[in-house]
């Protein structure tokens, strides 16, 4: 490679916006370039690659789990398959539920060190969990936002004033004991993950990285290619970890779900994040359950498995969701 490509890590606790705030780079960036994405996710069925693919960047996702764990393996073989594409831009979005400082020493190792040009850590927080004990109290949601450069505070519009004081008391606290110092840091305030390209060139401000200790996840595959197996019409998988629980399904292309019965389930659900790209009797759609608010978006992919993916931090009864799911089918 004749120079170094530019990359972000983009973290930021579950929910906090990060696909949708990658999703809005990639339809905003320069019409000349490529852009490479590697996408981690906790669960095992992939949805976020999904999400991105009609925005034409280059996708490789690591799923089952924190990236960084393994020795780092998963982790190492994304990166080298998107860097041989030549990028001009690399974003990494790590789990919510992992862990930024680890990901950083890989990028900063003598492995990478030559072809990463790593510039300033973006992490995204929803103003209304900085007040909640739940979150706060969370090692994974402080340690992604003391790994950062820049803090994109999220759904503004959907936060009240206070929420918004408590968030501008509590920055003014954190500055003060960040290992960057206060003068280093930029808190910015958006909604649905709007922000200035500009914001990804800002240089990288070192830090002393040390990485903090945390399970291991397992990983079904180092190079995971998902895909149903011949005469599968759906396939259930499940993981867990650092407090929380995560099944997701997959299902055959040919099966068509129908649209406002699914949009029901999904309103009635009461775990703290669902993720999904369906085929369905209105066209394919991806949701977006987050605080029990779901989300709809259009998309024009054609023959794409759906899938979907539920992650509670308590155990749910995943064969009765199953369950549900297939009486949803309305072409079997």
């Amino acid at each position: 490679m004749s120079q170094r490509v530019a990359t972000n890590i983009i973290t930021g606790f579950l929910g906090a916006g990060k696909t949708t705030t990658i999703l809005h780079l990639l339809k905003n960036k320069p019409k000349d370039e490529n852009w490479a994405v590697l996408v981690n996710e906790f669960g095992e069925i992939g949805i976020d690659g999904a999400l991105m693919t009609e925005q034409g960047a280059m996708i490789k996702e690591i799923p089952g789990g924190c990236m960084c764990c393994t020795a780092g393996v998963p982790m190492s073989v994304g990166i080298n398959a998107l860097l041989r594409t030549k990028p001009d831009r690399l974003l990494i979005e790590p789990t919510g539920l992992g862990h930024p400082k680890e990901v950083t020493s890989k990028l900063l190792s003598e492995q990478f060190a030559p072809y990463v040009d790593l510039k300033a850590t973006i992490a995204l927080v929803d103003p209304r969990h900085i007040s909640d004990e739940k979150y706060t109290a969370n090692q994974n949601f402080n340690d992604q936002l003391d790994s950062a450069q820049i803090i994109i505070a999220n759904k503004a519009d959907q936060s009240s004033e206070q929420d918004i004081d408590n968030l501008i008391l509590w920055f003014e606290q954190f500055k003060l004991k960040h290992p960057l110092g206060a003068e280093r840091l930029q808190l910015v305030t958006t909604s649905q993950g709007s922000i200035d390209l500009v914001l990804l060139e800002q240089v990288r401000v070192a830090e002393a990285l040390t990485a903090s200790e945390h399970s291991s996840h397992s990983h079904g595959h180092l190079d995971p290619q998902f895909g149903l197996q011949p005469g599968q019409e759906y396939v259930r998988k499940e993981n867990k970890g650092q407090g929380y629980f995560s099944c997701g399904w997959l299902f055959g292309a040919e099966f068509i779900f129908n649209f406002d019965q699914l949009f029901s389930m999904l309103s009635s659900l009461t775990a703290e994040r669902v993720k999904a790209v369906m085929n369905t009797d209105q066209g394919c759609y991806a949701f977006n359950m987050s605080n029990g608010v779901v989300s709809v978006n259009q998309m024009t992919l054609e023959g794409y498995e759906s899938r979907i993916e539920v992650i509670d931090s308590e155990l749910m009864p995943w064969q009765q969701l199953e369950d549900v799911l297939l009486s949803l089918i309305i072409n079997k």
